[in-house]
């Protein structure tokens, strides 16, 4: 496999650390049973292309008798898109779906007009004690798809194209690069990939998107001769052409895509382009009105007032 563009001289700063317009350290924050930290939003950086927010759970290990547990909650406005490294949590949703998900598998559910779920650790884990470690995204939907029904797609590990060679290996979670294409449908042009390289290799990242971010996930990479570890978000800038070189085992993902139609407000779990419509979002979980999830009969009330976050 010919990793186009990989050893090209590449004009301008390409090469330079000018490239990266923000480096974010996530803040971490304590759910009780485990720890997330949120790379997105951040006060530097409220969008990634259409990735409005991106969490990292875990590592964690859950002893004897404890777990996850995200009680019902609800979503408009976005795709939330759950991609573990470790462990396995329970979804359920108020379409009726009940699925686990393990590693390198794909859940992507689209909220859409509206759609309520749950998370957690699956009963015969809590039996044994287990681990957690993984990534939960929400995709903004474009204008036109805001108020599309809701949805739930569940993809196996094989079902997402793997390119690998020279010591690089690419899973394609949405979109297409290096001449693979994923199969899982967007509302608007973006990327996400899982990237592997071996100590030494070096995976080109093209300008094809105005936005594109890492996140680096374990190892240590090299971008112009400055060193990252694991747990930042490197957002980088428009039109430069940049190489990324694993100084040893490393992992990191890949995100991007055209910036949003439009400005985007976030009010707790709900995403949209008009903030009449998370009003009204509101009001609706407030009073009972959206569909429930079969078979779990808690529920996330509605805080009182959390801060909203506008993303121009």
């Amino acid at each position: 496999m010919s990793w186009h563009g990989a050893d090209d001289p590449v004009p301008g700063n390409a090469f330079s650390c000018d490239a990266i317009r923000t480096l974010i350290v996530p803040r971490s924050r304590d759910l009780g049973s485990f720890a997330v930290r949120r790379a997105l939003p951040s006060t530097e950086c409220r969008m990634v292309g259409p990735f409005v927010f991106f969490d990292q759970m875990g590592p964690s290990e859950f002893v004897l008798g404890q777990g996850m547990d995200v009680r019902p909650h609800p979503h408009i406005g976005l795709s939330s898109v759950t991609y573990l490294f470790d462990g396995e949590i329970m979804h359920r949703d108020s379409l009726g779906t009940e699925l686990p998900i393990r590693p390198g598998e794909l859940n992507w559910m689209t909220a859409g007009r509206g759609i309520t779920h749950s998370e957690r650790t699956g009963s015969a884990l809590r039996q044994t004690g287990s681990r957690l470690f993984g990534l939960q995204s929400w995709v903004a939907l474009s204008a036109r798809d805001e108020e599309t029904a809701p949805a739930f797609e569940h993809y196996d590990a094989g079902a997402l194209p793997i390119v690998s060679g020279e010591g690089k290996t690419v899973r394609l979670i949405a979109g297409d690069a290096y001449g693979a294409r994923s199969p899982v449908r967007t509302s608007s042009p973006m990327v996400y990939a899982d990237v592997t390289l071996q100590a030494g290799s070096v995976l080109p990242l093209d300008a094809e998107y105005d936005e594109r971010a890492i996140y680096t996930v374990s190892g240590a990479i090299e971008i112009a001769g400055d060193g990252f570890g694991p747990g930042q978000l490197l957002v980088f800038r428009p039109g430069d052409r940049i190489s990324v070189r694993a100084t040893e085992d490393s992992r990191f993902m890949v995100l991007g895509g055209e910036p949003m139609d439009g400005p985007r407000h976030l009010w707790w779990n709900f995403v949209s382009s008009r903030p009449e419509r998370i009003a009204q979002a509101k009001e609706d979980w407030r009073q009972g009105r959206f569909d429930t999830v079969p078979n779990d009969a808690e529920f996330i009330p509605l805080p009182e007032d959390p801060p909203p976050v506008r993303y121009p």
